[in-house]
């Protein structure tokens, strides 16, 4: 779908008194279609707004819809002399995003039930006006994607790739270094890559402002794509320059700057310099000023017919019940009552017996379980902590697999994590795919394996936990799972303790899967 560029309103004749009324009831319906549609997902646009009021990476959320508005109303001159025709074709695609965001529900994946949800205002103006109305506002209503809170999964890429290259960068300048994990030493003192150091929110700022910028300063396709790909790169490079220079400057003045909220000021100011340089480059390849040809007479203004009419209120009214199909059917799907889940103490087997108190103080932070167990199991000398979160009825405020859930935050003052790998556990003729995870303290090194139960399976991958939850619930199976987390103290050589945990898993799993399976 093109981007129309807006018209000199100058170039149009002036608009009749029936010509604005019709598109003022026209501008009417379409609004309260978009009002009808937000309301039957309300959840889905609640969760949303909740994530732009709770983080400063997505409080630009609340600008995206009057900057669309106001797109929009850029184009009004234009609008005002195009005939809509509903385009009942554009159903299907609006019918697709629902059931998208049905399965979205189903596996409680919040953002591909918020990408759904703004998309489908696109079809369901499409479907109402046509494709040539659509055609002018295509931008301002794409534009309303950025407006979804997306990429906090970047966050561990990009936090690592800005400790390569602070690394890099301090070795280079000749300064020694060490370091471990997102941790860095040199001698003037310690630094760590936490979430804000990740350069997610320039990202994302910088992604915002360079397509709005190209839209309004360009008017080819190829000199759009080129400034925001360039934008992009740029970004995450003055990143890694501003980590890198943070640290030079707490190093050169003895951490006496750069170190407090200064820190974020420097980084902020720097970006916002990289910006406006490069948005100064972009000015001079501009296309906005050029002169639109006006030796063609302007187009004529429509008046909308009574059959015209008739077809878009159809059509207004078609899409209203498309739309609530989706939220009927999860409605029903989740009618029953609810059965709080009872997780039975997992018994000792073999050599390992439970033990009493606590491995260390640290604990997984998976955030409101519908129940939970922490057991230690001592094995003669050995000692392994389990951990078993398990989730029912699950929502946006208590799910399994969430960028909210981790062994430990990046801004953990406590505890940090060091190094982390997938592995696989062969037992039998099957094989368990978890992640090998190594945690450290002032005092502590601990070495944990974590893996999720979804549907009677094991599984490592996320992605694949989300699709056999919206699979079970697809069969009538509900939408239990559990996380599984094994730790012991990193007190001896790695491959002594990888053993350790070995032994622990291949004696100790099938108690754990038969409480599991009792609790389901």
């Amino acid at each position: 779908m093109s981007f129309a560029p807006a018209l000199d309103p100058d170039v149009l004749s002036k608009q009749s008194p029936a010509n604005h009324r019709d598109w003022l009831f026209i501008a009417a319906l379409v609004v309260s279609a978009i009002f009808w549609l937000l309301a039957w997902y309300g959840d889905t646009l609640q969760s949303m707004t909740a994530k732009w009021r709770e983080s400063e990476t997505f409080a630009h959320g609340f600008l995206i819809v009057p900057i669309s508005a106001w797109l929009v109303w850029r184009q009004r001159h234009v609008i005002q002399t195009l005939d809509p025709h509903p385009n009942y074709w554009m159903l299907v695609p609006l019918a697709l995003l629902g059931f998208g965001w049905f399965l979205g529900h189903l596996a409680t994946v919040a953002v591909v039930q918020q990408y759904c949800l703004v998309t489908m205002i696109l079809f369901l103006v499409a479907t109402i006006l046509g494709n040539r109305v659509v055609k002018q506002i295509a931008f301002p209503l794409v534009f309303l994607l950025f407006a979804v809170p997306f990429g906090e999964f970047l966050l561990p890429v990009l936090m690592e790739h800005t400790a390569n290259f602070v690394v890099f960068a301090l070795r280079l300048t000749g300064i020694p270094v060490y370091r471990e994990g997102l941790y860095i030493t040199v001698s003037s003192g310690n630094w760590s890559v936490v979430e804000a150091c990740s350069g997610l929110r320039y990202l994302i700022a910088s992604l915002t402002l360079g397509f709005l910028y190209a839209y309004l300063t360009y008017r080819s396709l190829a000199r759009r794509a080129t400034f925001v790909v360039l934008l992009l790169v740029v970004s995450i490079a003055a990143n890694w320059l501003r980590a890198y220079m943070i640290v030079m400057i707490g190093h050169l003045s003895s951490m006496k700057f750069a170190v407090g909220v200064d820190h974020l000021i420097y980084g902020w100011l720097f970006f916002g310099v990289v910006m406006l340089l490069l948005f100064w480059m972009g000015s001079f390849w501009r296309e906005d000023h050029v002169v639109l040809e006006t030796t063609t007479p302007p187009p004529a203004l429509v008046l909308i017919s009574r059959p015209a009419w008739i077809s878009i209120v159809a059509a207004a009214i078609v899409s209203a019940g498309v739309v609530m199909v989706s939220p009927l059917v999860a409605s029903y799907l989740h009618r029953g009552t609810y059965h709080p889940p009872t997780l039975q103490a997992v018994p000792g087997f073999g050599g390992w017996q439970p033990g009493s108190g606590s491995l260390t103080d640290w604990a997984p932070r998976f955030l409101n379980p519908s129940t939970r167990i922490t057991q230690v199991y001592v094995n003669g000398s050995q000692r392994v902590e389990l951990y078993i979160g398990y989730y029912r009825n699950q929502r946006q405020s208590a799910q399994l697999i969430t960028s909210l859930n981790s062994l430990v935050r990046s801004d953990e003052k406590i505890w940090g994590k060091v190094g982390e790998t997938r592995r696989a556990l062969t037992l039998g003729d099957d094989k368990i795919q978890f992640i090998e995870t190594q945690l450290t303290s002032h005092a502590t090194r601990l070495l944990v394996w974590h893996w999720y139960w979804i549907d009677g399976q094991y599984t490592a991958n996320p992605y694949w936990a989300k699709l056999l939850q919206a699979k079970s619930q697809l069969l009538g199976r509900g939408d239990d799972g559990a996380v599984i987390v094994v730790s012991t103290e990193l007190n001896l050589k790695a491959e002594e303790v990888t053993d350790r945990l070995q032994d622990f898993v291949k004696v100790m799993l099938p108690s754990i899967a038969k409480s599991l399976q009792s609790a389901r």
